[in-house]
């Protein structure tokens, strides 16, 4: 059976939540779905002055990524761009580039930002090159599915991957239905095609 890795980094749970539909919709699709998140590189003193929580979800060790046919990552934005966990996490796998163990395998993105106009759609295409290096095909969301182009509500998707805004100033503090069931559609149509491309 094909495999999925969703990749995360989550500080308050909003990716997370995210990439909890996405695996539901990977199984949907028929093939093995596993959540895991790249390590912390903050030290413990700013995590809890951040309030960034801590998540029962396994660290990815970057040599475990050719295990999988594709990668959905999960990816908030930091000025518009991933954040420095995830970065980090890229510049661990010079050994895969080397060897070209990632070349050929699949990858989508989705995301989540605090304001309409934080950085959705910047930080899935600054996170492209990482993804160009390896050699690994980008899967966009499209516009496929018409909840993307939903405009009567607040919601972080675009044809980049689904994703989730969440602000206190704007009194939406949660991922919404509209969001989810993105989400788990994104992960549906990854996983459809992964188990063409895998077979």
């Amino acid at each position: 059976m094909p495999k999925v890795f969703v990749i995360i980094y989550s500080a308050w749970g909003h990716v997370l939540d995210l990439a909890k539909e996405q695996v539901k919709g990977l199984k949907d699709a028929g093939v093995d779905a596993e959540l895991y998140q790249v390590p912390e590189t903050l030290p413990a003193e700013v995590t809890a002055k951040m309030h960034i929580q801590k998540f029962d979800v396994p660290v990815l060790n970057v040599a475990d990524l050719p295990k999988a046919d594709g990668f959905l990552f999960g990816i908030p934005t930091r000025y518009g761009v991933a954040p420095a966990q995830v970065k980090a996490f890229w510049d661990a796998t010079g050994q895969l580039w080397a060897t070209g163990a990632l070349h050929g395998k699949f990858a989508g993105i989705f995301t989540s930002t605090s304001t309409q106009h934080g950085g959705i759609e910047t930080t899935a295409f600054t996170f492209l090159p990482n993804l160009v290096h390896h050699g690994i095909n980008f899967v966009p969301f499209g516009y496929k599915n018409k909840g993307v182009g939903n405009a009567t509500e607040i919601h972080g998707a675009s044809p980049w991957g689904a994703g989730t805004v969440n602000s206190q100033s704007e009194g939406k503090t949660a991922v919404s239905e509209l969001e989810r069931s993105l989400a788990f559609a994104q992960g549906k149509d990854f996983g459809t095609l992964i188990k063409k491309v895998a077979n």
